[in-house]
């Protein structure tokens, strides 16, 4: 799922000047619409967001629920606190929630194995496959690489989420079995398979009856198939095109790992989901006065607890420096941090067309959320740490600026690394092969089948599961070629290379992404494609 730093390949670089914002005083700046609306306006117009909604819940209360801009482009329909948004990996914490819930009842426990209730689970290393616990499959430190096998569910594939995990076992680990972080979706489908073998009811299903209706979350969907007829406040994905022209894209379903990023919601509901967070699980009082808990509190509690230590990066750029945690590490779908000086339960959701985040500090009962319909992490991260700031009572940085400027170096960069590929480009290199010498059907162990044709004089590309993944190969040189996709709002055109051996006969074919910012779902990277009917050498 798209991270912040690829977020930031699609960022809308605008020339608009910001005017300085300045909240108020904690608390009374929580409370500030005024202000609030203010600057979700001016980090829309910086960053190109079409439409942003955000509230903010403090000792108990909502004191900000609102909306800015617009839910599509091209539209009069305004954004508020309804408008129900992908929230993506926001679902981490629902599912997370789900396991704990399915513990409290006894009916697991999150050290089990997960082959005590999969039988059939596998990963490449039959020591991993045994010992791996129902909590690993929540806290990214299997041995997987970053976003090893996401292709077989981004973009949105046909695969089945049995199929997914009956692949899990040809996808290769690339680290020691919890020795490092690298964050993963996979294993959250494997997760979505335990919901439903031990409760005995579909993810869905279970969600809807034991998270979102005892919770109140009335505008909250499992996924965009879910949306029902009612639901007509839905926001719009936008993507920059070919890395210019903002546009809308059309809405992506993971109802084949539901539990990694499918579910839909708005900052009304976020904001219930928040207060319920901040109250340790508790829902409040039935009629004669007994407590109501969505989980215990001791398995809430479990939820916060950093498991798996992430690596701590430099400041991107000096202005982003008071952003830098002390400590940062992952729980069971949260990620747990620092911020000037105060414990923060947060996550950040990329899809396509919309990004967001959720942030808590417990010691303060401060919590926001930002939803939108743009591909920058940036715009939301202006928002959350000017909300922390004034919930925190700390003098105001400007995040708009710093924010803003990380996107400008962001964008630089990205053009830098351009110009070094094609400096690097032998131009009058030709291939070894005719185009169709290229052409045949490929077999990867983990993905599947990924078939190259001949179509008049263009050597075309699709992947069987993947419908959004076809395009056309152009060479570029020797026997690599440029994998332009159809579908110019992914974002992630690749090099594509055929090794020959000593007969002219092509014994593989590697996928790279070209850009160090894109996403890093599209790992085609790991992809490790083989002639199923080697094309016949043809010499020119």
């Amino acid at each position: 799922m798209r991270s912040i730093a690829s977020l930031a390949l699609w960022l809308c670089l605008s020339g608009l000047a910001a005017a300085d914002v300045t909240a108020p005083a904690a608390p009374a700046a929580l409370a500030d619409t005024a202000h609030w609306q203010a600057l979700m306006s001016q980090t829309r117009k910086r960053f190109q967001v079409p439409g942003i909604a955000m509230a903010i819940v403090h000792d108990g209360k909502v004191v900000f629920a609102g909306g800015s801009g617009l839910r599509e482009l091209g539209t009069t329909d305004a954004v508020d606190a309804h408008t129900q948004f992908a929230i993506a990996s926001l679902t981490k914490a629902f599912t997370a929630t789900a396991l704990s819930i399915l513990a409290d009842e006894g009916k697991l426990d999150l050290d089990d194995r997960v082959i005590d209730h999969l039988p059939e689970f596998a990963m490449a290393d039959p020591f991993v496959s045994r010992e791996m616990r129902l909590r690993d499959l929540l806290v990214h430190r299997s041995g997987l690489a970053l976003g090893a096998g996401d292709l077989l569910f981004w973009p949105a594939s046909s695969l089945s989420t049995t199929e997914i995990v009956q692949r899990l076992r040809q996808v290769p680990l690339s680290t020691s079995f919890r020795a490092d972080y690298a964050y993963d979706n996979v294993l959250y489908a494997v997760a979505t398979l335990v919901i439903e073998r031990v409760a005995g009811l579909s993810f869905f299903d279970f969600l809807q009856q034991r998270i979102f209706d005892p919770a109140g979350l009335r505008e909250t969907r499992v996924n965009a198939d879910a949306l029902q007829p009612g639901d007509s406040n839905i926001a719009v994905g936008h993507a920059k095109f070919d890395l210019s022209e903002l546009r809308t894209v059309p809405p992506m379903t993971w109802s084949n790992n539901p539990g990694a990023g499918g579910l839909y919601s708005s900052v009304h509901d976020l904001a219930r989901w928040m207060q319920i967070q901040l109250d340790g699980g508790l829902l409040g009082s039935d009629a004669e006065g007994k407590e109501r808990r969505l989980l215990s509190a001791e398995r809430h509690a479990a939820t916060w607890q950093l498991i798996t230590p992430i690596p701590i990066r430099p400041a991107r750029i000096e202005a982003l420096a008071p952003a830098t945690p002390q400590f940062l590490g992952y729980g069971l779908g949260w990620v747990i941090s620092e911020f000037r000086g105060h414990r923060v339960i947060s996550h950040t959701g990329g899809w396509p067309g919309m990004v967001s985040k959720i942030a808590l500090v417990p010691s303060r009962k401060l919590g926001v959320v930002v939803l939108s319909n743009a591909e920058t992490g940036a715009a939301f991260n202006t928002l959350v740490n000017s909300v922390l700031d004034a919930g925190l009572g700390i003098p105001s940085h400007d995040w708009l600026a710093a924010y803003g400027s990380s996107v400008d170096r962001s964008q630089e960069e990205h053009n830098e690394d351009w110009r070094q590929h094609e400096s690097k480009r032998e131009r009058r290199s030709r291939p070894s092969l005719p185009l169709a010498g290229y052409a045949g059907r490929y077999q990867d162990p983990w993905y599947g089948e990924v078939t190259l044709s001949l179509q008049g004089s263009s050597l075309r590309i699709a992947f069987q599961h993947t419908p959004q993944l076809v395009g056309r190969l152009d060479h570029w040189q020797h026997d690599s070629f440029v994998v332009r996709w159809d579908d110019r709002s992914l974002n992630a055109d690749a090099f594509a290379s055929f090794a020959l051996g000593p007969d002219g006969d092509i014994r593989q074919l590697s996928l790279e992404a070209i850009s160090p910012l894109t996403d890093f779902s599209f790992d085609f990277h790991h992809l490790d494609l083989r002639p199923i009917q080697a094309p016949v050498p043809s010499r020119k």
